[in-house]
């Protein structure tokens, strides 16, 4: 087969399996992208690629994914703000794509709302693996939703509905992306008790983990800055040094 023709897009209009894992990826390296379509579409997944920022942005707005696969550095627009304009409007799950090294990519995507981010030297099987979990995480999220006892949990102004997945303090709606929702969720139903990084990794990360991953203190602080919360004077969200994190009642402050 020629493999112009190939490219790194795989034809919307071919036939696909009802039950393919929809991939975009948003990646102006084509080489890499033809990588990916090639290991990934024998493994169950259908993969669009589109190599420029703006693009992206509407293919993924226009259509329903499963996961996006984004690269931080996209003519026209960069990545980071490609997910700003989708998290205004989408939790589909991202996994973005970041220099090799570049901490500073990395905590920023993760703040903008990233559901897990890869160094762009990775192995076809490390992608598969962190692609999974982010899937894993998003079924789990959805099947704990339907199944769920607990209508809501309020705490002072703030009211978690896990049906919904929506989250309101006072009368403001919170953006909050799968990773931060799932973390507030599992702080708020263990209120009074220390949830320790390693838990809250194991919750929401399903993967293992390093000694210095630091990717949940950066979702923490995400996350308390969309709940207006002080570190050092913390009305929800308490760090406990070399510990973890207690989610407390600012009633009762």
């Amino acid at each position: 087969m020629d493999g112009s023709i190939q490219v790194t897009v795989m034809s919307t209009t071919a036939p696909a399996a009802s039950n393919a894992i929809r991939l975009l990826m948003i990646d102006d390296d084509q080489k890499l992208c033809r990588m990916v379509n090639e290991y990934l579409g024998t493994l169950g997944f259908t993969i669009t690629a589109v190599h420029d920022g703006p693009s992206g942005l509407e293919r993924v707005l226009a259509e329903t994914w499963d996961v996006v696969l984004l690269d931080v550095m996209l003519p026209g627009m960069d990545g980071f703000e490609v997910l700003k304009r989708i998290r205004a409007k989408s939790d589909v799950p991202v996994l973005m794509l970041t220099a090799r090294g570049d901490e500073m990519d990395r905590i920023v995507g993760l703040e903008v709302g990233a559901d897990d981010y890869l160094p762009k030297t990775f192995s076809t099987r490390e992608l598969l693996a962190r692609l999974r979990a982010v899937l894993r995480r998003g079924r789990r999220a959805a099947e704990s939703s339907s199944d769920e006892t607990v209508a809501e949990i309020v705490v002072g102004e703030l009211r978690i509905r896990p049906e919904a997945r929506t989250v309101v303090l006072g009368d403001r709606a919170l953006g909050l992306t799968a990773v931060e929702f799932d973390l507030l969720w599992g702080l708020a139903k263990a209120k009074g008790r220390v949830k320790t990084r390693e838990s809250l990794l194991d919750e929401v990360r399903e993967r293992n983990y390093d000694v210095f991953d630091r990717s949940i203190d950066v979702h923490i602080s995400a996350l308390r800055k969309k709940l207006g919360d002080d570190a050092k004077n913390p009305r929800f969200i308490q760090t406990l040094r070399s510990v973890g994190y207690l989610f407390i009642d600012p009633v009762a402050q």
